[in-house]
């Protein structure tokens, strides 16, 4: 089994303040489904309130992080495809493409 990380960026979400509880409602349905399914790792919502940063090996800390924001999943499944109908039934319930990455294999993790 392998797990993949589903995921968008917050820029792609653009929704009228009026359907932003809808999607909410929809996307935890897509999430339960995934609970419901056995397939649910881990989700959940980058806080971009909250500024990233660099640790280095010597615990210096420093400002220069690459982008990252929105939401993601991460799913464990058999195979591609059924990673893809997740990743699609996410894009329904979020109302946004969805992009779907495989985690490689490491047998520590």
């Amino acid at each position: 089994m392998a797990k993949y990380l589903i995921s968008f960026p917050s820029a792609t979400m653009v929704l009228a303040p009026e359907d932003f509880e809808a999607v909410v409602e929809s996307s935890h349905s897509a999430m339960r489904e995934a609970k419901d399914a056995g397939v649910y790792v881990f989700g959940g919502g980058i806080d971009e309130s909250v500024a990233p940063v660099l640790v280095h090996a010597d615990g210096a800390i420093t400002h220069e992080t690459s982008h990252l924001d929105g939401g993601f999943l991460v799913i464990e499944v058999p195979t591609r495809e059924e990673a893809e109908r997740w990743a699609a039934r996410v894009a329904q319930g979020c109302r946004t493409p969805q992009e779907l990455r495989v985690f490689g294999f490491d047998p520590e993790s």
